[in-house]
């Protein structure tokens, strides 16, 4: 389903997952046919300056591209999850059957902080995009954990089933359940890397951003 999203070379597009959540994004239309796909990172969203200002540089070089919101983040439906990597690959997947759908020829999937790790989940996965670019993700996820949930969380999210993260003001940001966390935990991004294809040119940026 596409409308009009005000400037006439970009609309905005519903796409439903596979768990029957609409995820929302922008499409900026290079009148090309070819397509590289860019996913948000942690806590963040399709209207982010560097996906906007990513997907402006593409449509200069003659691409178009995708931006979109992760399932319970921006504007698409869903709930907001700590964890979900796995998942967030799958959202990606329905974005890109959705346009395969639609004739484009995607050229190449990108990835900002989480999105950075989402995108290689999928490479190693479907093995159908032969470019993929994370920038800034998280290479080992088990790293600065302590200083998100503080110490002890193992033993404190076992013990209460979740940990509320808070901003200095106090305020809760999100709620980090002990399935969330696990699926953090579980996801080996060197594994992933391991497993897509030698023919498919991956440049990482690795290990600087959460």
């Amino acid at each position: 389903m596409m409308a009009d999203c005000g400037a006439e070379r970009e609309r905005k597009v519903t796409i439903r997952n596979n768990h029957g959540e609409n995820l929302v994004g922008i499409l900026h239309n290079a009148a090309s046919i070819s397509l590289v796909i860019v996913c948000h990172g942690f806590q963040s969203s399709k209207e982010r300056i560097p996906m906007v200002n990513l997907a402006a540089a593409l449509g200069k070089d003659g691409f178009s591209a995708f931006r979109f919101d992760f399932a319970g983040n921006g504007e698409s439906e869903g709930s907001f999850q700590y964890g979900n990597y796995y998942r967030e690959a799958e959202d990606l997947r329905a974005v890109v059957q959705h346009f395969c759908e639609q004739k484009y020829a995607i050229k190449a999937i990108v990835g900002h902080s989480k999105g950075g790790n989402v995108v290689l989940l999928y490479a190693s996965k479907y093995k159908d995009i032969h470019i993929v670019v994370n920038i800034s993700g998280r290479f080992n996820l088990a790293r600065g954990m302590e200083g998100r949930l503080g110490k002890k969380f193992i033993q404190r999210i076992k013990q209460d089933g979740y940990i509320d993260v808070k901003n200095k003001r106090g305020k809760i940001m999100y709620r980090v359940t002990e399935e969330s966390l696990m699926d953090r935990l579980s996801t080996i991004t060197h594994l992933a890397c391991l497993l897509i294809p030698q023919d498919c040119s991956h440049f990482i940026n690795v290990d600087t951003v959460c």
